[in-house]
């Protein structure tokens, strides 16, 4: 009789006899390769602006309600900031031919106005960048007109032109990223364009030449004969009858690259066009088409040269005639009709430039 002993140790014998099986391959397997956390530049719609889905993982977490309301508030404390600090050298080198602001509905206007450009341009999602080149459109104006006829020292408005340019920028900076033209051209859609240096280069000298013929055609017409009559305290209007074309080109030129940014480079990066079908149009959609059926780069010069003109002629007729002594209101009328008329043959001359 066998015990259970003995069979558990020839069990054991057998095992140890027997060769081992080979054991089974590790298997691992990848499924997702993630790299280091990139943050993208948005893409604007085809009507310029910036596609807010696109856009909202890289904006700023605060709440939609407050992100305005904090824009206006930097930008206007900014603003008073800089002045304070270098009063003696802006706002004390302009009292001589300044008019104080002695009512409060001459503050509500200039204060209103400021925050009225300000929200069409956020909510118009346009970036760092866009804001700050209609900043230097709409304020261009009046500081050509004090260094060129109430010789203002240069320096003083230079200095004038950063603070507000530095008021305007850096709250849009920091509560909204820069468009793909702007961050990174060589990647924007249609980038061997808008990245492309000679092309920079012709549609500036293309907007500064635009904006010196309008300037020099309005001083050897109408201009002179209202700045005579309606600024009661310009010194002198010897520089409406010495312009040259070379001498308006430093200003030109920068208002040009100003509007070349503003309006070329944004609708060379516009999306596609939109598409229509005629047979399942409904009569609303035919209609829009028929008066809106623009492809989508002619939808964007067309959206933003209206916005430069609206921006550029109320805020240079606002400025000379509430801030300018002497100045009345036909005086700045025509002063403002001038950039107005040559922001609208800008937009034209750069259309037809992007549409070749």
């Amino acid at each position: 009789m066998r015990t259970r002993k003995q069979t558990r140790a020839e069990e054991s014998a057998e095992a140890a006899s027997s060769p081992t099986p080979p054991s089974a391959p590790t298997v691992v397997s990848i499924t997702k390769i993630e790299g280091p956390a990139t943050t993208t530049s948005p893409k604007r719609d085809g009507d310029g602006s910036y596609d807010t889905q696109s856009a909202a993982a890289a904006r700023s977490k605060l709440p939609k309600l407050i992100q305005f309301p904090l824009v206006a508030i930097l930008s206007l404390a900014l603003s008073q900031l800089g002045y304070s600090l270098t009063w003696a050298y802006t706002k004390g080198a302009l009292t001589a031919h300044a008019r104080l602001l002695n009512t409060w509905t001459d503050v509500g206007l200039v204060v209103g106005w400021r925050l009225f450009e300000l929200a069409l341009g956020w909510f118009g999602n346009y970036d760092g960048y866009d804001i700050t080149a209609l900043n230097l459109l709409s304020s261009g104006p009046l500081l050509y007109l004090l260094f060129a006829f109430y010789e203002t020292p240069a320096s003083a408005l230079l200095l004038t032109l950063a603070i507000e340019t530095a008021a305007t920028y850096i709250p849009f900076r920091l509560l909204r990223p820069l468009s793909a033209a702007h961050a990174d051209p060589s990647r924007a859609p249609n980038a061997e364009i808008v990245a492309d240096r000679p092309i920079a280069l012709l549609t500036t000298l293309l907007a500064g030449a635009i904006y010196s013929v309008t300037l020099f055609l309005a001083y050897a017409t109408y201009l002179p004969s209202y700045l005579v009559v309606y600024f009661a305290s310009l010194p002198s209007v010897a520089s409406a009858h010495e312009a040259t074309y070379v001498g308006l080109l430093p200003v030109t030129l920068a208002l040009g690259f100003a509007a070349r940014s503003f309006i070329f480079a944004p609708a060379e990066e516009a999306g596609k066009a939109e598409r229509f079908d005629p047979a399942s149009a409904t009569l609303p959609e035919t209609v829009r088409w028929n008066f809106w059926g623009w492809s989508a780069q002619t939808k964007v010069v067309i959206r933003r040269t209206a916005l430069l003109m609206l921006v550029a002629g109320t805020n240079t007729f606002l400025q000379t005639r509430l801030t300018v002594d002497g100045v009345e209101t036909p005086g700045a009328a025509a002063w403002s009709s001038v950039w107005v008329l040559a922001a609208a043959v800008t937009g034209v001359g750069l259309a037809a430039v992007g549409s070749v």
